[in-house]
């Protein structure tokens, strides 16, 4: 008797890049119903793996039993236990190169992009130009692992969750999430300007503001808010599954080039992203929502994108998303209520 398909999926980090594959791996699931699927993570990711029906999660515990080559081995033998027979590695660093080669089994790796990606960021010989979304490189790992056909799939929104409701309440008005924070300054939008988009959102009849961020970002978020009558701080009041499910309620989110965007995404969510020194160019933009980015000013400032991840922002380059005004952001966003 054939041995049953089941694939493994590696991604290890980031939240934004975990987000991205939901589409992909919903999409397979429904190519390949007969097809067990685990994924492979960091422990706190497992909300977002837990947002699709039938797929199996293992946390990868890389500071603990998973530390270090030895480590490494011992996760491919508790892998094996499960029957894998397919690997798809989208994210193809050092740790998942090492458990490919210990599991010995059929697999593919993610192309980056990283030649492509060099030059678009180049502060000199510059190619400007769009380059494969990380979700259309996602996509070709599992073509390539012999699995074809996929084509990336919204989730449905999920019911609200009682936790959920309690922070929202019964309302009829539009509910408008607001992500400020992104991993590196390059690509945060400054905050007296965000204090501003927020306060006049707060004005607009009609509308509910959700401001997301990590619990030690809320005293930050509740100086935002401070003088608001119809927003909510919801860093810390949430753990991250019922997070998600608030997200997922959204009528619209505003993010930067970063996580929060690409989890409203998942589920269609409008998502109003700001970009700074990076650029959707680089394949990073929310899924389905290139059309609702808003970008910093390259007239004035050429070299963007000067950094995939946003990390390296070159002298003079300090204030580029002061290009973008409050008013163009609140404008983009009551187009799409």
């Amino acid at each position: 008797m054939q041995q049953p398909q089941h694939i493994l999926v590696i991604r290890l980090s980031a939240m934004g890049d975990v987000a991205m594959l939901i589409p992909v791996i919903y999409a397979f699931a429904k190519a390949y119903p007969e097809t067990k699927i685990t994924v492979l993570s960091k422990p706190f990711f497992k909300a977002i793996i837990n947002t699709l029906p039938n797929v199996h999660f293992v946390a990868a515990e890389t500071n603990t039993q998973h530390k270090g080559v030895i480590g490494i081995w011992k996760l491919s033998r508790q892998l094996k236990k499960r029957g894998i027979t397919h690997v798809a590695d989208t994210h193809n660093v050092l740790r998942s190169k090492i458990l490919r080669f210990f599991l010995g089994l059929p697999n593919a790796k993610i192309d980056k992009g990283r030649a492509e990606k060099k030059v678009l960021t180049a502060s000199e010989n510059k190619i400007f130009k769009p380059l494969k979304t990380t979700v259309q490189r996602y996509v070709e790992v599992f073509e390539n692992v012999g699995f074809s056909e996929i084509t990336p799939t919204l989730l449905s929104r999920p019911d609200i969750h009682r936790d959920v409701l309690n922070v929202i309440g019964k309302t009829n008005n539009k509910l408008i999430g607001i992500a400020p924070f992104a991993a590196h300054q390059g690509k945060q939008y400054p905050l007296d300007l965000m204090k501003e988009v927020i306060q006049k959102l707060d004005q607009q009849s009609g509308i509910r503001l959700f401001l997301f961020g990590a619990p030690n970002e809320k005293e930050l978020l509740e100086s935002l808010t401070e003088t608001c009558e119809n927003a909510t701080v919801v860093a810390g009041a949430l753990k991250f599954p019922e997070e998600i499910n608030l997200i997922a309620q959204l009528d619209i989110m505003l993010s930067m080039d970063s996580g929060n965007g690409h989890l409203a995404a998942m589920y269609g969510v409008p998502v109003v992203s700001l970009w700074g020194v990076t650029h959707p160019y680089a394949g990073f933009a929310p899924f389905k929502q290139e059309t609702h980015c808003i970008l910093s000013d390259r007239e004035e400032y050429p070299a963007i994108p000067t950094s995939i991840y946003g990390n390296k922002v070159p002298e003079g380059y300090e204030e580029v998303m002061r290009t973008i005004t409050p008013q163009m952001v609140i404008e983009k966003l009551m187009s799409l209520l």
